[in-house]
């Protein structure tokens, strides 16, 4: 097992049809589906890229190893895999919302 973490926001994942594989907006946009490792790296990526998006968002944990895509790593850190095709539900091991501080801050996976 790979496990890595995928953000979107909440109306997103929602939105998505439960028994088909999950699709970014980033895959038809980029190529590919962002995944971060690491919580504390999750929390970061989350804070830099969405802080003044207000929406609620959840963390989809993700077996790269069972997604029915290739997937690599290509930034420096090695925190950064993308997914280049659709993730497999099955793939997809546990779905937690994002939490905020008061200021709207991204601050934990979970509630």
């Amino acid at each position: 097992m790979r496990p890595t973490y995928h953000l979107v926001p909440s109306d997103v994942w929602a939105a998505s049809v439960p028994t088909a594989p999950y699709e970014a907006g980033s895959l038809a946009d980029e190529g590919f589906i962002h995944c971060t490792d690491g919580a504390e790296a999750l929390l970061a990526t989350a804070n830099r890229h969405y802080g003044s998006d207000p929406r609620p968002f959840v963390v989809l944990t993700v077996d790269l190893d069972a997604a029915g895509s290739p997937w690599r790593i290509d930034d420096p850190e090695r925190i950064y895999p993308h997914v280049f095709g659709p993730i497999d539900r099955d793939a997809i091991l546990t779905v937690a919302p994002l939490t905020r501080d008061a200021d709207g801050r991204f601050t934990a996976i979970g509630a």
